[in-house]
């Protein structure tokens, strides 16, 4: 029958096919399957070879193996693997590895491999270009898929990024995660300005691959390095959009959460930073796209994950850890690694262990307290030498699911925690929202702005509460309230203490509690921008609502989660205008101005010298408006929704726009409360502006 089918198949698109190249493509097949099962763990998946076993592929292998058969490979492989269980395979299993082997050495279109029928494995004959075959249609997209012909380059005269470089980037450059260490999201780039933004055209785009899109490319000397869905990082000409090299990280399935997000990536020296879904840090080389070295901080089967990456202060990769919302030893931490091995230099809990500031935690084992994820990568301040950075709320959700009161505070949840980068030492910490009971985390961006002589702290948790803070000791200074709210009957000017309503501080498992704004924000990834003049912080808002509901939750080993149930809705009063843009004064903490929209901001604000903001929205657009009053200048329609973190750079003295495109986990939400927009399913890429 599949004789007939491939030879069908042929007649009608008059193509050359066989069932024989059938049989050689599903021993292919077949090879890769059981090369993933028995070979993988010492050769790597992508068989570039490990510690523990040589690559398979690529120029040292055919050195080792060009000049000698396949029929001796089958041989030895027969006699010697996998090592110790060389019985695991039969005849047949390891001819198909072999074949396999043969196809990732470019010989993919080589008839079925036979034992007494030896080809030279870097043989002309072998390797000679063979005509297509296809047994099903299904075939002709996979040969398509496997055409490309991109080989890495190297980046030619890159320039080590110093620490220096990192605490005062070149204005042409974006070097962190919002470009400088502070957090700002802010470049003093001016030439594209309120005058001439208007004419702003594509430059070039390049697709991404799937996934949660919220990217934030990092440019250094006309170079750009992109990180996709799916640990994919290219170097790219940010002039050309032309793809210099390419990095795949393997990861297990099941350690991707969230759909995968990767917020930013770190650059310093000569190497690039990863912090992977199956929680290991990496080190790539940042001029060949090599991996220089991996270092496992957790354990990924107990849940731990990375949704953001590391920052470098003071020399020290730092960077903390999702995936503690399940009751396990060891809870959530921050870590410092060295920025050349990736040796762990310090490991500081986000959860205060007994004795830590007294018993936060209503007398929970510590292996019962969880929480204190850090979703958001933190900020430097090289001037006091600390690395701030925001913890999540304690989980389960709701107090009653976790066995505690709102009393309770759980130190060191939805906290701002300052830390000395060598040791990991606390060296001050502020909590927001103490034994916080309906997902308002403050786990988010840390901005550090120094104005009339203070040096400050400002972030936003998901209530839309703006908190000011002295960074250099953790003072409260003042608190503003960016968009209305209902789940603190009370906050002290003084202190900043917040007094949740009564029924939310009553609440037992099963009760509705309803919040304004809702579990998506008020605010969330989507992180506010400074400009420094005239002074203002722009913040991107949502005016949603909640329900919610506190479902009882095991307290054994591996349980745990969430605990909550929860329902999103507009926020009474909004008339449907769910997208907020609101800028305020550092100072005195007022409103300069707000601007507000039926889509819903999607992308975190990114201010310029040329006195603009721009950002993205749920409706494919991205604009740009005045940062002096909010008046919007103009606005393009892209492919898919705006996501992400949009930067600006300049190569060869030309300022360039770069906005990431595509959904992640809000679609959820947004597909239920703005059905009226359409919302593509793909679209991931990256779309780049300039001047004409």
């Amino acid at each position: 029958m599949r004789t007939a089918t491939a030879t069908g198949l042929c007649l009608v698109l008059m193509l050359p096919c066989t069932a024989a190249a059938a049989d050689a493509q599903f021993q292919r097949q077949q090879g890769e399957a059981l090369y993933a099962e028995h070979c993988a763990s010492c050769h790597h998946l992508n068989l570039r070879g490990t510690a523990h076993g040589a690559a398979l592929a690529g120029e040292s292998f055919l050195s080792a193996w060009g000049s000698r058969s396949t029929a001796e490979l089958f041989s030895y492989n027969r006699s010697n693997m996998p090592p110790g269980r060389a019985d695991a395979l039969d005849d047949p299993g390891h001819l198909a590895v072999v074949a396999y082997l043969m196809a990732a050495n470019g010989h993919a279109e080589l008839p079925v491999l036979k034992s007494d029928q030896p080809l030279l494995i870097g043989s002309a004959q072998a390797a000679a270009e063979a005509f297509d075959s296809w047994s099903e249609a299904g075939s002709i997209d996979a040969i398509a898929r496997s055409r490309g012909g991109f080989e890495n380059a190297v980046v030619e005269s890159f320039k080590p990024v110093t620490q220096a470089m990192l605490n005062k980037p070149p204005p042409a450059d974006w070097l962190s995660w919002r470009r400088t260490l502070d957090g700002q999201g802010y470049s003093p780039l001016r030439q594209i300005n309120r005058d001439n933004v208007g004419q702003l055209k594509l430059a070039w785009v390049l697709t991404m691959q799937e996934g949660s899109n919220q990217v934030t490319p990092l440019v250094h000397n006309g170079v750009m390095y992109l990180t996709h869905p799916g640990h994919v990082v290219q170097a790219v000409d940010a002039a050309t959009g032309d793809v210099i090299w390419e990095y795949k990280y393997d990861f297990p399935a099941a350690a991707m959460t969230l759909g995968g997000p990767v917020r930013n990536i770190a650059i310093y020296g000569d190497k690039l930073y990863l912090s992977t879904y199956d929680a290991a840090l990496v080190a790539i080389d940042a001029r060949t796209g090599q991996q220089q070295w991996r270092t496992v901080k957790a354990d990924y089967r107990q849940g731990y994950t990375h949704t953001s990456g590391p920052i470098v202060g003071d020399g020290v990769v730092l960077s903390g850890i999702n995936g503690c919302e399940r009751y396990k030893e060891g809870g959530c931490f921050v870590t410092g690694h060295d920025a050349r091995s990736g040796a762990e230099l310090w490991r500081t809990s986000t959860i205060a262990l007994s004795g830590d500031a007294g018993d936060t935690w209503g007398g929970l084992a510590p292996s019962l307290r969880a929480g204190g994820d850090t979703w958001i990568a933190g900020s430097f301040d090289p001037q006091n030498n600390l690395f701030y950075i925001g913890t999540s709320q304690a989980k389960p959700w709701v107090a009653a699911s976790r066995g505690m009161q709102v009393e309770d505070a759980a130190l060191y949840t939805n906290s701002t925690l300052a830390l000395r980068p060598k040791t990991g030492e606390i060296a001050w910490y502020y909590q927001h929202i103490p034994g916080e009971t309906i997902d308002m985390e403050v786990g988010l961006e840390r901005v550090l702005v120094d104005v009339n002589g203070q040096q400050l702290l400002f972030t936003v948790g998901k209530d839309g509460i703006l908190w000011k803070l002295d960074r250099t000791n953790g003072k409260f200074l003042g608190h503003a309230e960016t968009l209305p709210q209902n789940i603190f009957s009370s906050i002290d000017a003084g202190t900043g203490q917040v007094t949740y309503r009564q029924d939310i501080r009553d609440a037992e498992l099963g009760d509705t509690i309803s919040a304004c704004p809702g579990i998506y924000g008020g605010h969330n990834w989507q992180a506010m921008s400074y400009h420094p003049s005239p002074p203002s912080l722009v913040i991107p808002l949502h005016l949603l609502c909640a329900d919610m509901v506190g479902r009882p939750v095991s307290t054994a080993l591996g349980e745990g989660g969430y605990g909550g149930e929860s329902r999103s809705y507009e926020m009474p009063g909004s008339n449907g205008m769910l997208g907020r843009l609101v800028a305020f004064d550092p100072v005195s903490l007022r409103e300069r101005w707000r601007y507000d929209q039926r889509a819903m901001f999607m992308t975190g604000a990114l201010t310029t010298g040329g006195g603009l903001l721009f950002i993205g929205d749920l409706d494919r657009r991205i604009k740009a408006f005045d940062t002096r009053n909010g008046q919007l200048l103009w606005q393009t329609r892209l492919g898919a929704p705006a996501h992400g973190y949009p930067i600006t750079y300049a190569v060869a003295g030309k300022q360039y726009l770069a906005v990431p495109t595509g959904m992640g986990v809000f679609r959820a939400m947004t597909a239920v409360i703005s059905p009226d927009i359409y919302q593509p399913a793909g679209g991931q890429a990256l779309y780049v502006f300039e001047l004409p």
